[in-house]
């Protein structure tokens, strides 16, 4: 898996996100491309901004036991695969907004760097590795990316 906090690849990553119009279709999946810009913008707003609740004791083990592994390790996500409710967008959003957010937050995790992720807390998992942290990162942008065919 490529890591995403290298300028190389994190720039590849942006270049595909500028690839994507308005218009862009998705191969599969029910969001347009404005709603899975804001969708892959959740990530980094549990990451960066306080907006979301964090998750009850319970529901974080639960999410730990069972979630964790296949969104931090390395195996790639399935197409119309389920999704936690915080990362459902069902309203259109504004697509220069959303597409200005994402590559926003891509370049503050480069500038923060991959030491500044080693054992910090995630909103759901706990404490990760900032193997975990990249893999989450790029997997996700990744998956969606390919979506929408850039």
């Amino acid at each position: 898996m490529k890591n995403i906090f290298e300028k190389a690849n994190a720039q590849e990553v942006i270049n595909r996100i500028d690839n994507l119009t308005p218009d862009t279709k998705g191969e599969w999946g029910k969001m347009n491309v404005d709603q899975m810009l804001a969708h892959c913008n959740v990530t980094y707003e549990m990451v960066f901004d306080d907006k979301h609740k964090r998750p009850n004791g319970f529901v974080r083990y639960m999410l730990k036991l069972l979630v964790k592994p296949s969104v931090v390790g390395e195996k790639t996500y399935p197409k119309n695969g389920n999704t936690a409710p915080q990362f459902l967008i069902k309203e259109s959003k504004d697509f220069k907004k959303e597409k200005k957010r994402l590559i926003a937050y891509i370049n503050k995790t480069v500038k923060l760097g991959e030491a500044h992720f080693e054992g910090k807390e995630s909103h759901s998992f706990g404490n990760l590795k900032a193997k975990e942290w990249n893999n989450m990162f790029y997997k996700h942008l990744d998956h969606h990316l390919n979506q929408f065919g850039v």
